[in-house]
């Protein structure tokens, strides 16, 4: 039997601090999160310490870890918080043209400019009201994406990078290489010689952001020799134009970087593996109906998408 009385007593609002300190561990992201000031964070995070006996956040050198306690929390403070948000937010029958419901989305500039443009684009069409607000991963948010997708609607990212979580197939993409026009190293084909010899741009580097076919290249037995590392993928070309340098990115992204004078687009000397990219989401979004109509419409996006690939870019 539930006990009314004592819950009646909680300050639910506490709840939506609880997983902002969980989500952010900090204080002060947390309350940038929140729009609060950092004291009302501080009070809400000592009054939460006193309600469970437990610190929640503990400092370790210079920043702050979840104590083992919280680990344990937060997947029932997500599940209750977006329990609560559905009770109050649902209506007896959804509508989606009538609906404002934004939907928060990670991914890449990649992904935004190819699966993101075309939902928002079919969103407007059919549910004028909803917003996405598409936000840029990096390598500390892939990695926590466990716990960060509790309180986004997904993430758009290339399988090889998460498990464990739900997802949903969006489209395959290729490989090709970036350089620029005036780079007379390369001829009419890039060879593995110009892929062992000439300087690099590369996206992400590190034990955890990589591209597929980055990582291709160094089990060839090559290890390329890195100029520039740039988190974008769309602004890759601008890096190599008027260089000797080569970049990779995925074919969807050909048609945006031919638009940049100077560069060239080529074919790999070898069969790089191709990208299957998908939309992930947490669990507690599984039975959401507008979450469903979200995932539906992220699919006939993808449709669009590999259609115009075909086509050769829009």
């Amino acid at each position: 039997m539930t006990n009314y009385s004592q819950l009646s007593r909680l300050d639910l609002n506490l709840l939506i601090s609880l997983d902002a300190l969980i989500t952010e561990r900090s204080v002060t992201r947390a309350a940038e999160r929140l729009h609060l000031s950092q004291p009302a964070l501080s009070a809400s995070l000592g009054r939460l310490r006193s309600h469970f006996g437990d610190p929640i956040l503990a400092r370790r050198g210079n920043a702050y870890e979840l104590t083992p306690f919280a680990l344990r929390l937060a997947e029932h403070t997500t599940t209750a918080l977006e329990a609560a948000r559905r009770v109050f937010e649902s209506q007896a029958t959804w509508e989606p043209a009538e609906s404002e419901r934004e939907f928060l989305i990670y991914g890449s500039d990649y992904g935004f400019s190819t699966i993101g443009r075309a939902v928002s684009e079919l969103a407007a069409e059919r549910a004028p009201g909803v917003r996405f607000r598409f936000m840029l991963h990096n390598p500390l948010v892939v990695e926590d994406a466990a716990n960060r997708l509790r309180s986004v609607d997904g993430m758009v990212i290339p399988h090889g990078f998460l498990n464990g979580l739900p997802y949903q197939d969006l489209w395959r993409d290729g490989w090709v290489a970036v350089v620029s026009a005036s780079n007379d190293a390369v001829g009419t084909d890039i060879t593995m010689e110009n892929i062992a010899e000439l300087p690099w741009v590369m996206t992400y580097q590190s034990r955890s952001a990589f591209t597929s076919a980055q990582r291709q290249i160094q089990q060839l037995g090559i290890e390329p020799r890195v100029d520039v590392v740039v988190e974008s993928f769309l602004s890759l070309p601008h890096f190599v134009a008027g260089t000797q340098r080569i970049g990779l990115i995925q074919s969807a992204l050909a048609p945006f970087a031919l638009q940049l004078d100077g560069v060239r687009v080529l074919p790999l000397p070898f069969d790089a593996t191709p990208l299957v990219n998908a939309l992930w989401w947490h669990p507690v979004h599984d039975r959401d109906s507008e979450h469903e109509w979200m995932r539906g419409l992220f699919k006939e996006a993808a449709d669009v998408v590999a259609a115009s690939a075909a086509k050769g870019g829009r």
